[in-house]
């Protein structure tokens, strides 16, 4: 199978405008392991919103695209979001004996993702089309 490199560019772009966002809020607050880790959160349900919401819109309401989905899912929102920097923030908060806390936080982090996509969609759902 023949690799489309706009394809790839699209992936890239849109990974490097979802990583600048991301660390442009990481450096607003630096992590503590005592305190909840606002700024992978925030990101991670502003991109769990985005992914639900521009998925969504791309697959029933535009016409289908080569370029959009990478560009803004697999890129943009790919490059938001940091399921690693979370698991690496709850080992942390468990090596500091923050057991509370990190199990609150990875359990709202789930739940929250998925009331974030849910919400997406629905929205997205319940706007009218123009015919």
């Amino acid at each position: 199978m023949a690799t489309d490199r706009r394809e790839l560019a699209a992936v890239f772009a849109g990974g490097a405008v979802g990583t600048l966002a991301r660390a442009a809020l990481e450096e607003l607050a630096a992590g503590d392991p005592a305190r909840w880790p606002w700024p992978t959160f925030t990101v991670n349900i502003v991109g769990a919103f985005l992914l639900g919401l521009f998925v969504t819109r791309l697959l029933e309401r535009l016409p289908v695209s080569s370029y959009r989905r990478p560009f803004l899912g697999t890129g943009v929102c790919g490059g938001l979001t940091t399921f690693s920097t979370m698991q690496v923030e709850t080992i942390t908060m468990l090596e500091h004996g923050h057991y509370g806390l990190a199990l609150s936080y990875t359990a709202a982090s789930v739940a929250a993702g998925l009331v974030a996509v849910y919400l997406a969609t629905a929205l997205v759902r319940r706007v009218r089309t123009r015919r």
